[in-house]
């Protein structure tokens, strides 16, 4: 296997490995064995191992006591040879551009997988959006989005939200590209409110993708099937309630404030209250408490990572006893956790397939915008299931085919296809 490597926009690492560098090492990683098994050339092997464009952005922050921060920005689009680039943005003090970039290659793998016409980007700026206040998060927001205006737009680069941002973000963002440019874009962002240009609870999408790449998955009749979900914040959460509705029986949930059990099956919306009104849900006072590492642990059926990547490592990956891991999250399992989980026999549903449900919907919310119709909440689950089941069975045909992985299945199919589009359009000049 030859090893990749991608230009750096940093100074030289230290001793010390950053998560954002695992993350990216891991996706290099991935992209190496589906290369492998597509028997790619090395030129398009660096090709599509190298970002099209990095930009890193300071982004001053005038705080409500009068004090000026600057915090650091990131865009990175990684592809966009079948499409607009498109990728969320982070708000989060671990955000690097080696994180962004990361990311951003699997949003093209992703897009690939679902066949939806985009390349694959991703945004970040390092704070911690719960330290500002509501004044001086729209501040760094729109400052955050006037430097990177230059490479963003309806036809180029289609921002969404992400960990740390939502609907309230997007719509600034959206905001501040449309005075710019003298008139209303909703098409430039996703994501947003449905009013003005969102897509029917375009919030859910990305549950909804994972409650059906679950179902699909378990195959037979999902009543009773036990689920714990790692992370109930704007994916987890909503993917709890929808599990849930589908029959399952959903014991555990953690945050970021602890973890919570109840064997018998929790009150998916009193826990959501409670967790509203408290910060997490940590304290509710119907369920057990437990930690965090016990949750990934529990003998259940179904384990949903839907917080940060790398969750579940190489350490961890020897005590998890769940029979399938559907990824809710970006990149929660390590390749060395892969390797153990798979001579274990426990099927993962990878994150550029369980968690296409954003993008894909993200896609007919931008069609409506360019489009200046709207969809239907009817029509766009309609679509949103076709597009995940089409998905589903495709990865697993040549998972079963080949004798590989879902993930390993869901990269050779991702990257074939934008390595494809890179042969078909040719290199200019």
């Amino acid at each position: 296997m030859r090893t990749l490597t991608v230009p750096s926009t940093t100074p030289a690492a230290t001793a010390s490995v950053s998560p954002g560098r695992q993350a990216l090492d891991a996706a290099l990683f991935q992209l190496d064995q589906a290369a492998d098994r597509l028997d790619l050339d090395d030129s398009l092997r660096t090709m599509l191992a190298t970002p099209r464009r990095s930009l890193a952005v300071s982004v001053p922050v005038r705080r409500e006591d009068g004090r000026m921060d600057v915090v650091q920005g990131f865009r990175v689009q990684h592809n966009t040879t079948r499409g607009p680039a498109r990728g969320g943005i982070r708000f989060h003090p671990r955000t690097d551009v080696h994180e962004v970039t990361a990311l951003a290659m699997g949003m093209t793998w992703k897009c690939a997988l679902a066949g939806v016409p985009y390349g694959g980007a991703k945004g970040g700026v390092s704070l911690d959006p719960a330290s500002l206040s509501a004044r001086e998060l729209e501040r760094v927001t729109r400052r955050y989005v006037n430097e990177v205006l230059p490479i963003i737009g309806p036809e180029r680069d289609v921002p969404a939200p992400d960990v740390g941002t939502d609907e309230r973000t997007i719509t600034w963002i959206m905001d501040t590209y449309s005075v710019n440019a003298g008139y209303p874009v909703p098409g430039v962002t996703t994501g947003g409110p449905v009013t003005p240009g969102g897509a029917p609870d375009r919030a859910g999408a990305t549950s909804r993708g994972v409650r059906i790449a679950a179902l699909r998955a378990l195959g037979g009749s999902p009543e009773g099937r036990t689920v714990a979900i790692q992370g109930f914040g704007k994916v987890g959460a909503p993917a709890a309630r929808y599990l849930a509705d589908a029959g399952c029986l959903v014991v555990a949930v953690s945050d970021r404030t602890g973890a919570v059990i109840d064997r018998s099956g929790l009150d998916v919306d009193d826990l959501r209250a409670w967790s509203e009104e408290t910060g997490g849900v940590r304290g509710y006072r119907r369920a057990d408490t437990l930690s965090w590492e016990e949750l990934l642990e529990l003998d259940v059926d179904v384990l949903v990572p839907a917080a940060m990547e790398g969750a579940i490592t190489e350490e961890n990956a020897v005590r998890v006893r769940a029979g399938l891991i559907v990824e809710g999250a970006s990149s929660p399992t390590t390749p060395g956790a892969d390797r153990v989980l798979a001579d274990a026999g426990v099927t993962v549903v990878p994150d550029i397939l369980a968690n296409a449900g954003g993008v894909i919907v993200s896609y007919l919310e931008w069609l409506q915008d360019m489009q200046a119709r709207r969809w239907s909440a009817r029509e766009v689950d309609a679509r949103l299931r076709g597009i995940m089941e089409d998905a589903f069975d495709t990865t697993a045909t040549v998972s079963a085919e080949c004798g590989i992985t879902l993930r390993q299945a869901a990269h050779v199919i991702g990257v074939g296809r934008v390595a494809e589009a890179h042969r078909a359009r040719g290199l200019h000049p």
